[in-house]
């Protein structure tokens, strides 16, 4: 087994060990979630974490590690006797990305359970992580539905499995943290609350601290024994911290003008129903177990808000997650005064939860940094942002700001698609309505009983049935087949020429982009942008889940020059060759927002007719949305969405509340190409 990255090597880093280690003190917290860019220690932190947590004492044999001092009665493999267990350390179990659901929560045999009604149950991860950790990474790329189970099962402490009749319940209580970079997507706002609290980790900009980071590294990578074994005083001394605060924790006094601080700090930020009320509640109590007091104070209300609430205040993709540290000063004040008196002073001792989560000093090791002129994680100057338009287009106008989103008429691609889950274009899927029965390919995971039994009824005189209970063989079994709904990768081309440039105008067209945006990520979708503009054309954002990432670049985007409608269309030809090899089962929506104009080079328009009959001719579902304004119209978007083999709307027509039937208009210009 390999030696762990110590945890108290860690540098810096302040908030994300903190929140780990209020989760270690108090798992009722709920979890953490960890946002922040590649290479930041989340994933070291995670794992050293699991070495810190107290030994757990287990039923010999039982699979799904119940307590000996009271085995779960509706253990699968009991039930157990009372009495003494055996120890081992306590267990981090990670769940990949690409998991499926049965790895998740378990398999159940269907067939031995028609035939024997024997519950012959497999385990998956979430009874291995029971009174361990369950490590999430990447969790914003998990399916939904696995992350509603994976969050059922913490919230409830339990996990269900029910196939056709038969159930199977086992606990499943463990520490549950995520982690995820934001520029690949976002969580939905419903999930995110359901993790307790949530940290942003970001790389030092501090010199010394990135030397330190690299020195520490290098030295655990050449002797990664001997270099734990420098830090195992203040591995020990942080694990006999965690086990004081747990035993403190039941003694912890949380008063009623706390109490009201914490609920007048949730109401003044208009955080939607009352989980934060509780989870800011648990987090205070465990703040003061760990900085050793019976009391919580106003000092860790502010706290366990700072790590409870930013998540909480993200209503759509486009807000970005914080807290007004000046109103939330201001409302604990108020809320204090209203008391009569406050709650407690901020904590003085600098070991307390405000100085670093109260890890041990990490100067005192032989590898110990130089403090001086610490900046601490996320300070200094940003990376320069990548994929932006570049400014060297001649005739080139400032960005203009995007005209308030509306909802939109859904735009889906015909046909029955195999996508990954999501709720645009029709395909067959695990979860839905079910429409008919196929013999299993693999493992049976969702079984149609009705064809099961009619399949095995004719064949139970020649089985030797004697019974009531119908012989069931494996070829009798047939999976159900399901039909659901995609997401799809969205491509937007965007038309950013001079013809395009009258502010109001741009306003409008940035609004709409913005609205199908929105859409998208309702829907589950991948977005990419591609503009055209002066010359050429880019690729402002290649395929992402980071519809944020692309609202970003599409309000930054600047226009002004000719109109290079053709190498727009090429571009994204381009794009979507690429995507259709890295990720085949995906389907396209080309969504081209233009006026139809082409000016440039050598016969534009026909150029881009010839490339949109390129789309055409490969099958790509697409869109024009017509910006062409003003009492005479040429028709150049109607013209240019016939050569693609799709449909052109209006902005006007955009809006869910105009045509009715432009989803048949779309598909029926797919069925007709």
């Amino acid at each position: 087994m390999s030696t762990p990255y110590p945890f108290t090597a860690i540098v810096g880093q302040d908030d994300l060990r903190l929140g780990l280690l209020l989760n270690a003190v108090s798992p009722a917290v709920g979890g953490v979630l960890v946002r922040g860019e590649k290479g930041t220690a989340k994933s070291t932190a995670v794992r050293a974490l699991a070495a810190l947590m107290p030994e757990v004492s287990v039923v010999s044999g039982c699979r799904f590690s119940c307590d000996p001092a009271g085995p779960d009665p509706a253990c699968p493999d009991g039930p157990h006797e009372a009495g003494t267990g055996v120890s081992r350390t306590a267990r981090t179990v990670e769940l990949p990305v690409g998991a499926s659901e049965d790895r998740l929560v378990g398999a159940l045999d269907i067939e031995r359970a028609l035939s024997e009604g024997v519950k012959a149950f497999e385990p998956g991860l979430l009874a291995d992580a029971h009174r361990g950790i369950l490590y999430v990474d990447e969790v914003n790329l998990l399916h939904d539905h696995l992350v509603d189970l994976l969050l059922d099962a913490a919230a409830m402490g339990a996990s269900y499995v029910e196939r056709e009749g038969v159930s199977v319940r086992h606990a499943a209580r463990f520490l549950l943290v995520g982690t995820m970079n934001p520029e690949e997507g976002e969580l939905r706002p419903q999930l995110l609350d359901r993790f307790g609290l949530t940290v942003e980790v970001a790389a030092s900009r501090d010199t010394d601290q990135r030397v330190e980071v690299v020195r520490r590294r290098l030295a655990y990578d050449d002797d990664p024994a001997g270099f734990a074994g420098r830090w195992a005083a203040e591995e020990a001394a942080l694990r006999e911290r965690i086990a004081a605060a747990r035993v403190l924790l039941p003694r912890v006094v949380l008063g009623d003008g706390v109490l009201r601080q914490i609920a007048a700090t949730c109401a003044a930020f208009e955080v939607d129903g009352m989980r934060a009320d509780i989870v800011m509640a648990r987090t205070a109590t465990a703040l003061a177990a760990w900085a050793g007091r019976e009391e919580v104070t106003a000092e860790d209300v502010r706290r366990a808000a700072l790590l409870a609430l930013p998540h909480r205040r993200r209503r759509n993709p486009f807000d970005a997650p914080g807290l007004d540290e000046d109103k939330l000063d201001d409302t604990l004040k108020d809320a204090a005064g209203d008391e009569g008196e406050g709650d407690g002073e901020p904590d003085p001792d600098p070991d307390g939860p405000g100085g670093g989560g109260g890890v041990p000093p990490q100067d005192s090791g032989p590898d110990a940094p130089d403090r001086s002129g610490d900046s601490g994680p996320g300070q200094g100057g940003e990376a320069p942002e990548q994929g932006r338009p570049s400014p060297s287009h001649g005739g080139e106008q400032q960005p203009v700001r995007a005209s308030e989103p509306f909802r939109t008429k859904m735009l889906s691609v015909p046909g029955l698609g195999e996508g990954a889950a999501g709720r645009r274009s029709r395909a067959r899927t695990e979860h839905g309505r079910t429409t008919g029965a196929r013999r299993p390919e693999g493992a049976l995971t969702k079984l149609h009983l009705a064809a099961t039994v009619q399949a095995a009824a004719p064949h139970q005189r020649a089985r030797g049935r004697s019974g009531r209970g119908l012989v069931v063989r494996r070829d009798d079994l047939r999976q159900a087949t399901r039909e659901g709904r995609e997401g799809n990768l969205v491509l937007f081309v965007v038309d950013a020429s001079g013809s395009m440039a009258a502010r109001q105008r741009m306003s409008a067209v940035k609004g709409a982009v913005m609205s199908l945006l929105l859409d998208a990520y309702q829907r589950r979708d991948k977005v990419g942008l591609v503009t055209f503009r002066g010359k050429d054309a880019e690729v402002v954002l290649p395929p992402t889940s980071s519809v944020d990432a692309a609202a970003a670049r599409l309000e930054s985007l600047p226009t002004g020059g000719r109109t290079p409608l053709a190498a727009g269309l090429l571009r994204a030809h381009d794009v979507l060759r690429v995507e259709r090899l890295r990720d085949p089962s995906r389907r396209p929506l080309l969504v081209v927002v233009t006026d139809g104009r082409a000016t440039g080079g050598p016969e534009p328009v026909a150029l881009a007719a010839r490339a949109g009959r390129l789309h055409a001719a490969e099958g790509t579902a697409s869109v024009v949305v017509d910006c062409e304004s003003g009492i005479v119209r040429l028709g150049l978007a109607a013209q240019l969405a016939r050569d693609l083999g799709g449909t052109a709307v209006t902005l006007d027509e955009l809006r869910a509340d105009s045509i009715a039937g432009l989803v048949k208009d779309v598909q029926a210009a797919g069925r007709a190409a």
